[in-house]
C-alpha cells in the first residue's frame, strides 16, 4: 500500500497497538507520549506495518498515538472503545471519537479508518442480559441467545445508530470488529470487519468461515487474530488467555496483600514461542489467500501479562503479545530503551510483511 492510497487499494500490513483499552483496570498503565512514539517507530521500521489498529478509551491517548502513527506514514484505524457501558455511553463516546478522527482525516487524507465498536454484543450492555462481561458471555451461550441468533436485531439496530451519528461529524471510511457468530448488516460500512481466531473447533474451516463476507463486494479486515505463547493455545484460539489464576491475579492487586501475592497460572503449562510464531504465519497465509484487504494481528504488547522466569508466574504464556514484557522496569536486549522483549513471532512478523 502506498500512503495516501484510496481505501481499498493494496493490502494492510498491520498489527493491533492498545493504548489504553480498560476492563477491570488500564491496560496500559506504562503509557506516555515518548512511549507510544518509540513503538509505533518500531512498529512502522522493524515490524514492517503500513496500518495499525490504535485501541484505547481514552481519546486524548488515542489522537496522540494516531497523529505520531499517521507522521510515520501508517494508515490508522481508530478503535475507541468504551467497554461494559450502555449503548448511550457507548454512542456518546463514539460521536466524540468520530468528530477527533475527521480532523485527523482532513490532515492525512484517505489514511484514517474509524471503528464503530468492537463485539459489542459481549463488550456493551444492553443486547445480551448481565451486568459485567463474564455474565454476559455465560447469558449468551448457556442462555441460547447466540444459538438463537436473538442478539443479532438489537446489535444491528446499535450498528445503524452508531454508523448515522457517526457519519453526521466524520466523513472517512467505517468498519465494525464483528464476532464470528454476530450476523451484521455491513450495508452502511466501507470495510467489513471481523475478529478471526482459530482454534480446534475452526481449525479446519478457518477460512470458510470468510468466504460470504467476501462475497459481499466489500474490502474485509481480520481485525484481530493470534496465538498465545504456550503449547496447547493453538486449540483454545480467542479463549486462550484463560490459564491465568483469577484468584492470584485479584489478591496481588490488593493494598499490602497484594505484597505477598504473585500472580500465577492455573497450572503447569510449556512455553512455546516458536508455536506462536507457526501459528501467526499459518493464519497470515491462510488470510491472504483467501483474498482479506488486510490483516492485524493481535497484539503488539500487553504489559499487564509480564514474562516470568518460573514458568508457573510466566503470565507472558496467556497473551497474545509479539512482544513479552517485564517487571519491576526490567530492560530488553534488543531494544535497551523498552521493557520488552521481541518474541520469535516478532520476528517472524516482520518477516512475513518484509516481504
Amino acid at each position: 500500500m502506498e500512503t495516501g492510497a484510496p481505501l481499498g487499494v493494496g493490502r494492510r500490513r498491520g498489527v493491533c497497538y492498545d493504548v489504553g483499552r480498560v476492563l477491570y483496570g488500564d491496560w496500559r498503565k506504562d503509557y506516555s507520549p515518548a512511549l507510544v512514539h518509540r513503538e509505533l517507530e518500531i512498529i512502522a521500521r522493524d515490524l514492517h506495518c503500513n496500518a495499525v489498529r490504535i485501541c484505547a478509551r481514552d481519546l486524548d491517548r488515542l489522537v496522540v498515538a494516531a497523529k505520531y502513527a499517521l507522521d510515520m506514514g501508517l494508515e490508522v484505524w481508530l478503535s475507541p472503545e468504551l467497554w461494559n457501558k450502555s449503548p448511550k455511553d457507548t454512542l456518546n463516546h463514539l460521536v466524540a471519537a468520530a468528530e477527533a478522527a475527521e480532523e485527523l482525516r482532513k490532515a492525512w487524507p484517505e489514511q484514517v479508518v474509524l471503528s464503530v465498536g468492537t463485539e459489542l454484543t459481549l463488550f456493551m450492555k444492553g443486547i445480551v442480559p448481565g451486568r459485567t462481561l463474564w455474565q454476559r458471555m455465560r447469558n449468551a451461550f448457556a442462555g441460547g441467545i447466540v444459538k438463537s441468533g436473538r442478539h443479532n436485531p438489537p446489535l444491528n439496530a446499535y450498528l445503524a445508530e452508531a454508523t448515522a451519528a457517526a457519519g453526521r461529524v466524520y466523513e472517512g471510511p467505517l468498519t465494525y470488529g464483528s464476532l464470528s457468530f454476530e450476523q451484521v448488516d455491513w450495508e452502511p460500512f466501507d470495510v467489513i470487519g471481523i475478529d478471526h481466531y482459530r482454534g480446534a473447533p475452526n481449525r479446519d474451516r478457518y477460512a470458510e468461515t470468510l468466504t460470504p463476507l467476501l462475497a459481499q463486494g466489500k474490502p474485509v479486515a481480520v481485525l484481530e487474530f493470534g496465538c498465545c505463547t504456550y503449547r496447547g493455545a493453538e486449540a483454545a484460539g480467542g479463549r486462550a488467555f484463560d490459564i491465568v489464576d483469577l484468584k492470584s491475579l485479584v489478591l496481588s492487586q490488593l493494598p499490602v496483600v497484594g505484597r505477598f501475592v504473585r500472580p500465577r497460572l492455573q497450572g503447569p503449562y510449556v512455553r512455546d514461542e516458536a508455536l506462536q510464531a507457526r501459528e501467526i504465519i499459518d493464519q497470515l497465509d491462510i488470510l491472504e489467500r483467501a483474498g482479506v484487504n488486510g490483516t492485524f494481528v493481535f497484539t503488539f504488547v500487553f504489559p499487564n501479562n509480564p514474562y516470568d522466569d518460573e514458568p508457573i508466574h510466566d503470565l507472558d504464556m496467556a497473551s497474545y503479545s509479539l512482544v513479552k514484557s517485564y517487571a519491576h522496569g526490567r530492560r530488553g536486549a534488543t531494544y535497551p530503551d523498552m521493557t520488552w522483549e521481541p518474541k520469535e513471532a516478532f520476528w517472524a512478523v516482520a518477516e512475513h510483511y518484509a516481504k
